[in-house]
């Protein structure tokens, strides 16, 4: 977002603090453990927090969008050595990180315009960005922020999905279709099995992280939709155990690999009960079994 302010500290104790970010969210970040932060207070709660809002922030020719060495990033970006993204912060996540997931959850029934009016906005803002980015530099993908499920699933239902999302998904996909972007990449914790089949329906065609902890199964995904792609799907918690955990784990990348479309990684963040020695052999042994596995349909 465009002319974001200077973040304000409300409060702070020896354990905590609360702050105003830029773009108004108040949030509290506890000082010590693995989850160490969260939103308690949004900006918008109505149609007429969001025009101002929209007003200000949503320009995409504001120029500070762009830095000043943006050429240098064109260069260093032409003669890469790795893949590059076009970023979108979600349809469902942009407007629950501006509403928090309560107040969005009542919103979809008692303020539909606003919601639409949201979605819409933003993933206007964003594809005529990319039309200004694509002129100098070609991505390999675009990703998508959501963080849209819980252990037992979506947090919305399949209609609300394909009312609000479905649209704008549609957009994305055309934009990428249009470019040569092969792939549109979907981030979302928590249960997201039969989510996949509605990101499917909408165009994405890769998502992840598949949280082991949540209960999804990357295998039961590869076989049930053979049009995406995973990422992730290995029980980070694994490191926690010990190695005999870790090359357990190691051995199911290597059968998840060769039933293809399949990029191998930690489902989540490393949690701090996790040591540098046991991280590291995660690491070199999923390095190895990357670097000598190939999907079985490609397999010499």
């Amino acid at each position: 977002m465009s002319q974001l302010l200077p973040v304000e500290v409300l409060e702070e104790t020896e354990i905590r603090r609360l702050q105003r970010r830029g773009d108004g969210t108040v949030e509290q970040i506890q000082k010590t453990g693995d989850y160490s932060r969260h939103d308690v207070d949004w900006l918008i709660k109505s149609i007429d927090d969001w025009h101002p809002y929209k007003a200000r922030r949503m320009q995409a020719d504001d120029p500070s969008r762009f830095p000043a060495n943006w050429a240098d990033y064109v260069a260093e970006f032409r003669d890469r050595d790795y893949p590059l993204r076009f970023t979108h912060r979600g349809v469902y996540g942009f407007c629950r990180n501006r509403m928090g997931d309560e107040n969005l959850a009542y919103a979809f029934y008692d303020q539909p315009e606003l919601v639409h009016d949201m979605t819409e906005s933003y993933t206007t803002m964003a594809i005529e960005l990319w039309r200004k980015q694509i002129v100098d530099v070609q991505p390999d993908l675009i990703e998508c922020w959501e963080d849209m499920a819980q252990n037992s699933g979506s947090l919305i239902s399949p209609a609300t999905f394909r009312e609000f999302m479905t649209p704008q998904y549609r957009r994305i996909r055309e934009f990428a279709d249009a470019h040569d972007i092969p792939i549109v990449l979907v981030d979302s914790d928590g249960f997201i099995e039969d989510l996949t089949e509605l990101m499917l329906e909408a165009g994405v065609n890769a998502i992840y992280p598949y949280e082991v902890q949540c209960g999804n199964d990357v295998a039961r995904v590869l076989r049930r939709y053979p049009d995406i792609g995973c990422v992730g799907g290995l029980d980070k918690q694994c490191m926690a155990r010990g190695r005999d955990a870790i090359d357990a784990e190691i051995e199911r990348a290597r059968r998840l690999i060769e039933m293809g479309r399949f990029i191998p990684g930690p489902d989540h963040f490393v949690l701090s009960d996790v040591s540098f020695a046991s991280y590291r052999y995660f690491m070199e042994q999923l390095r190895e079994v990357c670097l000598t596995t190939e999907p079985a349909s490609v397999a010499v």
